[in-house]
């Protein structure tokens, strides 16, 4: 970078400092070139303008603690350049532009690239294998995924079935103050996820999975409000200390919208959660068993599927509809034969 610079501003540079890496212009500016990797070396400095390169390796922090202030006294502008590592915090610098519009985003795919040879290409594509090569030459932030879930799982939509009986389950984050957090530290957060499964002999149909993050009180409404308009057979909550910090909340809720129910405990069963996600969904999903309302819940639910089990990734949403598995009982007696069924001997049975 150090002689791409100097090429660019031949004419215009007055002083070169090879030591320290600036370069001073001819109208008073300078440009410095640091590295990251010490970030408390990059305080202090005024800035008017920022280019951050390979932003996906660097800490979070060095940009929200440590350059953007610096830009603040002069509104000064920055440009985040780098590969995709997985949904990190360079993911979601992506995602600002779509509720700020003082931010935009651009992509350039290596395989769309004039200048490499087609051939070339297709041979990284045979050895780093999908997931690697998405990321480096397609610039896909989705990595770490696809081992478990794939698209062709979700593709299975379908209006609600007649027969069958609902089940909820609550896997709920923590309720601590997000005040003083930087916004890398908040979106890394769990949320709470509510998964709504109708479960008959045709499997699973997801009729939705709320998602958020909520305080205490307004978790135990919403779960609440989800009881009374799905009328449930059963709703179960992850057992724990969140469980027992919704309780009194919820049973304050019920007196008062006079709606009784007892919600049963749900547990790891002292699995990991990559393995409980997987037992609980892959089969069902690779056979069909499993089939999605075409609401909003399902883009996020496939987009958490496809990075799982990437640490870095969100996956509530998976972890409430794998609950499902520990409290859904399907009936496969026809009701029609049951009431038409009558004992040779009521003492028996038979």
């Amino acid at each position: 970078m150090w002689k791409l610079i100097q090429s660019l501003g031949d004419g215009v540079i007055k002083q070169k400092l090879e030591n320290t890496g600036v370069l001073k212009l001819i109208n008073g500016r300078e440009i410095h070139i640091k590295g990251s990797d010490r970030p408390e070396t990059l305080r202090g400095v005024g800035l008017s303008y920022v280019v951050m390169d390979e932003y996906a390796d660097m800490k979070p922090y060095v940009w929200e603690e440590i350059i953007s202030p610096t830009l603040a006294d002069v509104k000064g502008g920055a440009l985040f350049i780098g590969t995709p590592k997985g949904k990190n915090h360079f993911y979601e610098l992506t995602k600002l532009q779509e509720t700020d519009d003082e931010w935009k985003t651009w992509e350039h795919h290596s395989v769309d690239n004039p200048f490499i040879d087609k051939k070339e290409i297709e041979k990284q594509k045979i050895r780093l294998g999908s997931e690697i090569f998405k990321q480096e030459f397609e610039a896909s932030f989705s990595r770490g995924g696809g081992s478990v879930f794939n698209p062709d799982m979700f593709i299975n939509i379908g209006d609600e079935p007649e027969d069958g009986a609902y089940y909820i389950a609550v896997d709920p984050a923590g309720f601590g103050d997000s005040s003083g957090k930087t916004k890398s530290r908040l979106t890394k957060l769990d949320e709470h996820a509510i998964a709504i499964v109708k479960v008959g002999t045709y499997g699973w149909y997801v009729a939705d999975i709320i998602t958020g993050r909520w305080d205490v009180r307004e978790t135990s409404i919403r779960i609440l409000k989800a009881y009374r308009d799905y009328q449930p057979v059963k709703l179960g909550i992850e057992s724990g200390s969140l469980k027992n910090a919704i309780m009194p909340y919820l049973s304050d809720q019920m007196r008062r919208l006079n709606t009784y129910f007892t919600p049963q405990d749900l547990t790891h069963g002292g699995q990991r959660k990559v393995e409980r996600i997987q037992w609980a969904l892959q089969g069902r999903m690779e056979h069909n068993r499993v089939t999605f309302a075409p609401k909003d819940y399902l883009a996020k639910l496939v987009d958490q599927a496809m990075d799982f089990p990437n640490p870095l990734s969100h996956d509530d949403m998976l972890d409430a509809l794998a609950y499902i598995d520990q409290i859904a009982v399907t009936n496969y007696i026809d009701d029609a034969y049951i009431d038409t069924f009558e004992p040779l001997d009521s003492y028996a049975g038979y």
